[in-house]
């Protein structure tokens, strides 16, 4: 396992409380935040990509108009 590994498991971790705090406190930013992170650290995790790399991925699957 190599570093950005590791910080892909933190990312879940991050966005895990993230989501619970949005949910507690009925916050959906946060809840989107979580759910954000989470995904980027399931990425990060699985390929070794840091997070940069992997938002210039997935932005690159938005359709156009999306933000």
């Amino acid at each position: 396992m190599n570093r950005d590994q590791l910080k892909g498991n933190w990312l879940q971790i991050k966005g895990r409380a993230k989501r619970i705090w949005g949910d507690l406190t009925d916050d959906d930013i946060k809840r989107a935040e979580g759910d954000v992170d989470k995904l980027h650290g399931v990425i990060q995790e699985k390929f070794g990509d840091t997070k940069e790399v992997i938002k210039d991925k997935l932005d690159k699957f938005r359709l156009p108009g999306d933000r």
